[in-house]
């Protein structure tokens, strides 16, 4: 039985690794409907003058096809184009998902959501996955070539 009946969480998802999977799985594990914010291209590149994220659509297909691959609930992809997206309006959610590098997102967004009097999400934080290496699987790492999604040297 899932706890909850809709739960959110947002990101970048470019060059989907173990990281991704872990808050997606967490996600569905625990939730029958799961509302995905996906950055948008501005957003993504706001602060990565030199890194090269694959387009919105190019993500967005990635993502899509990894969750029909892999999970059977429902789910459906926004565009994400601030901290919060629709976790700051949405009434029907319950609880987010974020990573423990992301928390304080969360935090903000409650925040958010207390001065539109709508309840506080419940905050689902899931630690960090790490490469091999001992240190955090990251696309950047991966388009950097120095780890694959999985977290072993590239």
């Amino acid at each position: 039985m899932k706890i909850y009946s809709k739960v959110c969480l947002g990101g970048t998802f470019d060059q989907i690794h173990l990281g991704h999977k872990s808050l997606l799985e967490m996600a569905f594990r625990l939730s029958n409907e799961v509302i995905i914010g996906l950055t948008t291209d501005e957003r993504a590149n706001k602060n990565r003058s030199k890194e090269h994220l694959q387009t919105y659509s190019d993500r967005y297909l990635s993502l899509e096809n990894y969750l029909l691959k892999n999970f059977k609930e429902k789910h459906s992809i926004v565009e994400l184009n601030d901290d919060w997206g629709p976790g700051a309006f949405d009434e029907n959610l319950e609880a987010i998902i974020v990573s423990v590098e992301t928390k304080n997102v969360a935090i903000a967004l409650n925040q958010n959501r207390k001065l539109r009097e709508l309840e506080e999400l419940e905050i689902v934080s899931i630690p960090l996955i790490l490469a091999n290496d001992g240190r955090k699987i990251s696309s950047t790492r991966i388009r950097n070539n120095e780890i694959d999604s999985k977290g072993n040297k590239a």
